[in-house]
This record gives structure tokens, sequence and C-alpha cells, in this order.
């Protein structure tokens, strides 16, 4: 995986820029290995889902939400020095949240 290109998208989603995300996750995803496809095919739904939700569309962010759960549901608990436990419990928060409101801040942290 080119981490400089994952890293530079975490920061940005972390600084809640979710396209400008997506759009680095997806030449990161273009060009990575098939076992890491699916991992970043979900970090690119959950950055476009809350893209969706910051412009009003809430049905359009939890259905991008749910795909996100399936495509990281098969990898382990530590991927990519992320913690998918914490970041799936984040993501099922976000799918319960009120169409007009959100849970706190969705922040990718990366495991020391």
């Amino acid at each position: 995986m080119d981490q400089a290109g994952f890293q530079r998208g975490l920061t940005l989603f972390n600084d809640g820029e979710y396209f400008d995300a997506h759009e680095v996750w997806e030449d990161v995803w273009r060009a990575a290995p098939g076992e890491e496809k699916k991992f970043l095919q979900g970090l690119i739904q959950i950055a476009v889902a809350l893209h969706h939700h910051s412009r009003g569309n809430a049905v359009g962010a939890r259905s991008l939400l749910a795909r996100a759960q399936r495509n990281l549901a098969d990898y382990p608990a530590t991927y990519a020095g992320i913690n998918l436990v914490a970041m799936r419990r984040e993501i099922a928060d976000w799918e319960k949240a009120p169409d007009d409101s959100k849970p706190r801040g969705f922040e990718i942290k990366l495991q020391t």
C-alpha cells in the first residue's frame, strides 16, 4: 500500500476533509494489492458517507456506512495500524444517529 497516500488521506479525514480524503484514498486503492482493496474501499465509503451527511443526505450516508461495515467485516481487529473494532463502533454510532444530527466526531486513530 502507498503509505504516503494512505497517511495523507488519514490526515484529511481527521481534519474533516472527507471528500478530499476519499479522492486521495481512491488513488491508493487503484494501486493496492488485492487483499487491501476491500479495506481501502471501506475507508473510502466512510469518507463519502460523512461527506453526504455534511450535505444533509443522511439516508445516503447510512447506506454507505452499512456497505463499509460489510467491506471491513473480514479484517482482523487491527489492520494497517487502525483499530477496526473501535472503528466499527464509530460506524454503528453514526448509523443510529437521527437524520438531523450526528454523534461525536469521527476520527481514525492509528495504534501505536
